[in-house]
């Protein structure tokens, strides 16, 4: 029985775990806690970032399958979010966005595969010129060699991410929700078990955290705590900044978002400390190592670092070449590796554990999870109380048989890099950044 008054713990204080929390509130739960080994913003949750990308297709009808429906009603219900919830409105930047790509085979990808399935209006990018009158004089100085794009500029566009995460948080404490944060008080080590369910949580510090109702939503850390029969795999990527001065920033806002699917992208300067974000863009890192709870298979496991490998700032470097070579050579000014957990079919998993029916999974955001922030709590409520739209329901399910001879090295329909998963084990210690940033021991 779920009721205003039922106690419900949730497992996670990232972008999912907040907007949960936020949503509950909202709804009138009174006895909402929220655990985390970190601070919010988590330096291990992706949406600890200056800025995301945020964009929203309506499927034509000629393209339409299950899958794709249920991921068009999800951002169709973020955008409205983005646009109209004040506690997320502030941070929502509608700039359009770019989608590109400089290979023949790439070019033919996007133009199948997001194109022409969408409805809406594209402006179509032949030439470099084409590109650079897409953004104020002196912002793109390459030579774009071999590139096509297509300029989306309405529904679309980027978010800040961590703030629009704090502001979430913020508003769900002012509501009545409990965070407990930090280790070892907000660190969960354990799922807490009684009569064939799971109860609620132990923490680092032994204290057992009981709950009518537990959602866990901790991200890429999740299958730590859970066996998720291989639903889930946490991948990360990387990211990395450069300073720029007040006044170079300035000529930099309210740039369109420019993605090549297979180099990478940016977004606009961070406004409070004027650092543009390069993503270079691959299929992702794991982190493959055999954990005391599976022996014999090696699995990837997380880890926070405020560095990435040198071949991820070469890649960054390359995209920089081919768009703003003015900027390629400066130093890096932050840099750090991004997780996230991506299930086999890149759909997200929200649904009630089939064993244990007072635990809710919600996690999979497979690339897509922080631009969800606004609404997906209300769809993981929903899930909580029953109440999951049924187009939603069969898409994000639990799913164990889809994962069975799961593929650990797929790259999921992903682009550039080597064109493989890499593996931080591979890396070796020199092989890494060594960014000093204020603060830093370095």
């Amino acid at each position: 029985m779920l009721t205003a008054k039922s106690s419900i713990l949730i497992i996670g204080a990232g972008t999912w775990g907040c907007s949960t929390a936020l949503h509950l509130a909202r709804r009138g739960y009174e006895n909402v806690q929220v655990l985390d080994p970190f601070e919010v913003p988590s330096p291990i949750a992706a949406g600890n970032d200056v800025n995301k990308i945020m964009e929203h297709k309506e499927v034509k009808d000629s393209h339409k399958d299950a899958r794709s429906i249920a991921f068009a009603t999800f951002t169709r219900a973020a955008l409205k979010g983005w646009k109209t919830d004040p506690v997320f409105s502030p941070y929502f930047h509608e700039t359009g966005v770019i989608v590109s790509g400089s290979t023949p085979e790439i070019i033919q990808h996007i133009l199948e595969g997001e194109i022409d399935s969408a409805k809406g209006d594209f402006v179509t990018l032949k030439t470099a010129e084409d590109f650079r009158r897409t953004m104020p004089p002196g912002v793109l100085t390459g030579k774009f060699p071999g590139w096509k794009g297509w300029f989306s500029p309405k529904d679309a566009g980027w978010i800040h991410a961590r703030k629009a995460m704090i502001s979430a948080y913020t508003e769900a404490k002012r509501l009545g929700v409990k965070f407990t944060t930090g280790t070892p008080h907000g660190k969960v080590v354990a799922l807490a078990y009684h009569n064939g369910d799971v109860t609620g949580a132990q923490t680092a510090d032994g204290t057992i955290h009981h709950a009518d109702h537990v959602i866990l939503a901790a991200g890429a850390g999740s299958d730590q705590l859970l066996d998720f029969k291989k639903q889930l795999r946490p991948t990360a990527w990387t990211l990395c900044h450069i300073s720029m001065t007040a006044e170079e920033a300035q000529g930099y806002r309210n740039l369109p978002v420019l993605f090549n699917v297979a180099k990478g992208f940016f977004m606009e300067p961070d406004e409070d400390k004027h650092e543009l974000k390069i993503c270079d863009e691959h299929p992702g890192y794991c982190n493959f190592i055999e954990t005391p709870k599976i022996l014999g298979e090696k699995r990837s496991v997380p880890f926070a670092k405020e560095q990435i490998p040198l071949e991820a700032e070469a890649r960054a470097r390359s995209f920089l070449q081919d768009t703003m070579p003015h900027l390629a050579d400066r130093p890096l000014s932050f840099a750090r590796i991004c997780w996230d957990a991506d299930t086999v079919d890149r759909a997200f998993l929200i649904d009630r554990h089939p064993e244990f029916p007072s635990l809710l999974v919600a996690v999979g955001g497979s690339g897509n999870g922080a631009m969800q922030m606004p609404s997906i709590g209300g769809f993981i409520a929903d899930a909580l109380e029953g109440n999951l739209q049924e187009e939603l329901k069969k898409v994000v399910l639990w799913r164990p048989e889809i994962a069975i001879a799961r593929d650990w090295k797929s790259t999921q329909g992903r682009f550039g890099g080597p064109d493989r998963v890499m593996d931080f084990q591979d890396v070796k210690d020199n092989e890494w950044t060594c960014i000093r940033t204020e603060g830093s021991k370095l």
